[in-house]
């Protein structure tokens, strides 16, 4: 398959349509899968009692925050260094759902914290890290729409991405380089998960769901924006005459 076919914006706005049923549908389905599996077949953590449950949406969301930046990075360098059009689009349509996970894993971090800690916020480290993650994407996304010039915002848009990139792996590592209340990570490549085995397949089928959901998502954003960009051009005038 020649993967410098779908570079090109007109080609990946028909495949995308063909890939979102599919992603949302995927999405659905394991959003009720895993969270039956959180909320019915886990059992009752014996420290932290039911309160544990809002791992299974605050968890996936925490692990997307990060994982989407990294992507928007990837494809704003790509971008840079290529000056393809797609890159840029793609790092556009992925930041309002990276926001998104973002706020989702702040506000459930601080209703788990407050029968845990006492308290609704902390200036933990990771906690801090992560509310500078969602700072970097309001800043993005504000930059984006600052600048008039569509090329501009997108370089401009992609250099900021890549400066704050740095910011990932202190979250990920912020518990490990420094004293925090936060506990340390469940699941690890390098050692058992400290979970029971129904718990930590509740936990990843939601983040698969919240990948999909992720991935439907941007796909109707950046077929927007290929739309906006590409009005211009005869195949979109046609579709949106159509429209």
């Amino acid at each position: 398959m020649n993967l410098y076919h779908f570079a090109s914006p007109s080609t990946f706005y028909h495949l995308a349509g063909k890939l979102i049923p599919w992603f949302a549908w995927g999405a659905g389905i394991l959003t009720l899968w895993g969270l039956y599996i959180g909320f019915f077949q886990a059992p009752t953590d014996f420290q932290q009692s039911e309160a544990y449950r809002i791992i299974f949406i605050h968890v996936p969301a925490a692990w997307m925050s990060m994982f989407i930046y990294l992507v928007m990075a990837f494809w704003g360098a790509i971008g840079l260094a290529f000056n393809t059009r797609l890159s840029f689009m793609m790092a556009r349509a992925l930041a309002p759902t990276g926001a998104m996970f973002t706020f989702v894993a702040l506000w459930t971090g601080a209703w788990w914290g407050k029968p845990m800690w006492g308290a609704w916020w902390v200036w933990d480290a990771r906690l801090t890290s992560e509310l500078i993650l969602l700072f970097l994407y309001v800043g993005i996304i504000a930059l984006w729409a600052a600048i008039d010039d569509i090329k501009r915002g997108d370089r401009a848009g992609s250099l900021l991405t890549l400066i704050g990139a740095i910011n990932v792996p202190i979250i990920y590592f912020s518990v490990k380089w420094w004293n925090t209340l936060h506990q340390g990570a469940s699941v690890s490549l390098t050692k058992a998960p400290s979970m029971a085995a129904i718990m930590l397949q509740g936990m990843l089928v939601m983040a698969f769901a919240a990948w999909f959901y992720t991935i439907a998502v941007a796909l109707v954003r950046v077929r927007r924006i290929i739309l906006e960009r590409e009005r211009h051009t005869d195949w979109a005038k046609a579709i949106l005459a159509e429209d």
